[in-house]
């Protein structure tokens, strides 16, 4: 499998790129940005661990590697301030991210190709995506609340000081302000949260805007997340590429799940190599239900007035 990162250069698709190389699943790497020089520079520095990673093709160049790439990951984007919002970035990002569109369609994708958005705002720019992409909408998908779901998970482990594999829960809907965490199925090592002797009912408001912070506090810290959107990224491009049809919360174009239609946001997704396998509607608290719902209200408004400003594709 050959996968292309558009936005390779800065951190967040090298990060991507260098959690390929180190899940060794997929064959080829081809790493892509305005910044030509620095995408070389990512792919000899990946390329010189290859001895002690996977036996993989790392290469850098120009949009001909799409045409021949089972997934087109796209990260490029300008960078989020501390205290802006996702969807502040709209403006700033949209025209970048229909220009890196335009290229692809210019050369051409495979068949199957599957679209991975990981640009943000992720969930509007997956929308817009699938609209001018003229692909399947299962096989334009978003990175969606993935990383949120395991910042969510790391958290939560590190208050109760329990093996971070063994935490189990989800956030869904907007990978942004509006994103809710689904406490109703949290688990740890398959018992229910609640029943754990270190939990407390009132983490729950604490863990939960730690997390929907988390982004803003790693930019603030370090100027940039990168280590974990990279293996969020990962996980997402390993089940397509095994085939695996992993339960994942990405973000793709909703169909009915939770009554929610035409509008991109996470819900649990079977991921393979088809792209979206199907949806999966669990069962959820009624405020967990609402909370979607409002998510979905919310990403409807900003999709229409980018759809006024930019046409259909």
């Amino acid at each position: 499998m050959k996968v292309s990162i558009i936005g390779a250069g800065g951190l967040v698709g090298s990060s991507a790129a260098f959690a390929l190389q180190c899940g060794g699943v997929v064959r080829e790497i081809a790493l892509l940005d305005v910044n030509l020089e620095a995408a070389q520079g990512q792919a000899l520095d990946i390329l010189h661990g290859g001895p002690s990673t996977a036996d993989q093709i790392i290469v850098a160049g120009g949009y001909e590697h799409v045409a021949d790439s089972d997934v087109i990951c796209i990260t490029a984007g300008l960078r989020r301030k501390p205290d802006e919002s996702r969807l502040d970035l709209i403006n700033r990002n949209t025209d970048l991210f229909v220009s890196i569109l335009d290229e692809i369609k210019r050369v051409g994708v495979k068949q199957d190709a599957i679209v991975f958005v990981v640009s943000n705002p992720v969930d509007i720019l997956t929308y817009v995506a699938a609209d001018r992409m003229g692909l399947p909408n299962h096989q334009v998908i978003g990175l969606g609340t993935q990383l949120d779901t395991i910042r969510f998970r790391s958290l939560i482990a590190q208050q109760l000081q329990v093996p971070p594999t063994q935490m189990s829960a989800l956030i869904l809907g907007e990978h942004g302000e509006s994103m809710v965490p689904i406490w109703s199925s949290a688990t740890i090592g398959g018992l229910p949260l609640d029943k754990h002797p270190a939990w407390q009912p009132n983490l729950v408001n604490e863990l939960f805007t730690r997390t929907r912070g988390s982004g803003a506090e790693v930019i603030r810290k370090k100027g940039g997340a990168g280590f974990a959107v990279g293996i969020a990224i990962r996980d997402v491009i390993e089940s397509i590429a095994l085939d695996s049809q992993r339960i994942l919360p990405i973000s793709s174009i909703q169909q009915g799940a939770y009554g929610i239609r035409d509008v991109a946001l996470s819900v649990p997704t079977i991921v393979g190599r088809q792209g979206v396998v199907d949806r999966l509607e669990i069962e959820l608290w009624p405020k967990e239900v609402q909370g979607l719902r409002n998510s979905g209200n919310v990403l409807r408004q900003t999709v229409n007035t980018v759809l006024e400003r930019i046409g259909r594709g």
